[in-house]
């Protein structure tokens, strides 16, 4: 079944006409050139990124032989989306915005998880005018179930005061374990200053080295040589267990000529040192569940062999085209405002952004996309 809907759909994109004149601003879509120039782009910022010609078999012939598709290799997915036990929600009050409660377009939830997390503009690294941040929706980071404990057991400590044995308030716990160890200090520094006077009574007293000679010296030192070392099991455990065991994926990203916007494709490797290709089943872990399955699912690739998890490009040109224009907009309300602006983002930025709104169904899979590309989606 993959293969025949993958023939139809090589079929579909055989007759449709190649684009040629730029659509960038008014459709968020490319024509091959400006896709060729931003992976120029992303190839210069992000050294992790590389372009392939792939098998000459399958090249495309609106593109150029050693520019088929853009690839990264070996990128680590830490945790699984079902283990993140966190609702991600962004909202222009949670974010410091300060929007209208009745602005729902500022928050984004996904239904597949269960506990809130507000990022706000200190923990997303911003740290600009809470004005830029209005209607932000990507999300740079998301609380395990082991940081949102710690969260909330520090939260609880903050709201409760702290009473000693006389009813006192104790401002910090670090005090109280400060002035319980002032005594049994004092002692300690009693005790080390008569060990010292004592050493001093016996500075002219020293041992004769004479008395520690050993006839069989030479003969220790070469059964020592002589054994064979043994490898600590311990140690070597020890070690396995310091090390994080992490799937990894290679993503890919295609022009698709019939819908004339990137496409991204994932192969994932399981995390047990076999480099076993995972299952679809398996690589859908990695997705938000709203979309696996539906935005994301499995076909082959059009240049590498083997089936991969591809996100489908139906709705890129329309989330792009909002993208764009809100931050061509932001841009000029600063020009206007003498805050500074430029004249919009360029179609060199395009994959950038295309990547950070991408991030956002695939949210555990770190791969690079370098610059710091924040947009809105209200339209």
């Amino acid at each position: 079944m993959p293969s025949l809907l993958s023939n139809l759909k090589s079929a579909r994109e055989w007759v449709t006409p190649t684009l040629k004149s730029s659509a960038f601003l008014t459709r968020g879509v490319l024509t091959p050139e400006e896709f060729v120039d931003a992976g120029d782009e992303l190839v210069f910022k992000c050294p992790t990124w590389t372009w392939e010609a792939g098998d000459p078999s399958k090249r495309k012939k609106h593109l150029p032989a050693d520019k088929q598709y853009l690839m990264t290799r070996n990128v680590p997915c830490t945790a699984r989306v079902s283990s993140l036990e966190n609702v991600v929600a962004v909202s222009n009050r949670e974010a410091g915005g300060g929007g209208d409660d009745d602005d729902d377009d500022g928050e984004r939830r996904v239904s597949s998880l269960e506990n809130v997390v507000a990022v706000s503009n200190r923990e997303a690294g911003g740290g600009g005018d809470d004005d830029d941040d209005d209607g932000d929706w990507l999300v740079s980071h998301i609380l395990t179930a082991e940081e949102q404990r710690k969260r909330e057991e520090k939260a609880l400590e903050e709201e409760f005061d702290i009473l000693d044995g006389e009813g006192e308030v104790v401002e910090k716990l670090g005090q109280v374990s400060i002035s319980g160890e002032q005594g049994k200090s004092s002692e300690k520094k009693d005790a080390a200053g008569a060990t010292a006077a004592a050493d001093g009574e016996d500075d002219d007293e020293y041992a004769d080295m004479a008395d520690f000679e050993d006839d069989d010296v030479m003969a220790d030192e070469a059964a020592v040589t002589a054994a064979p070392s043994v490898p600590s099991t311990t140690d070597a455990a020890n070690e396995n267990e310091n090390i994080l065991k992490v799937r990894s994926y290679d993503i890919s990203i295609t022009y698709d000529k019939y819908y004339q916007t990137p496409r991204v494709w994932l192969m994932g490797y399981a995390d047990d040192g076999s480099n076993r290709p995972l299952t679809g089943d398996e690589m859908m872990q990695d997705v938000i569940s709203d979309y696996a399955h539906r935005t994301v699912t499995v076909e082959n690739h059009p240049h590498v062999s083997g089936p991969h998890a591809s996100i489908h490009p139906c709705q890129h040109g329309a989330v792009m085209k909002t993208i764009v224009k809100n931050l061509t907009r932001d841009s000029s309300e600063k020009e206007e405002d003498g805050s500074g602006g430029s004249d919009g983002p360029s179609v060199d930025m395009y994959i950038f952004i295309f990547l950070k709104f991408v991030s956002s169904m695939i949210p555990t899979i770190n791969y690079d996309f370098t610059m710091d590309v924040s947009a809105s989606t209200k339209k």
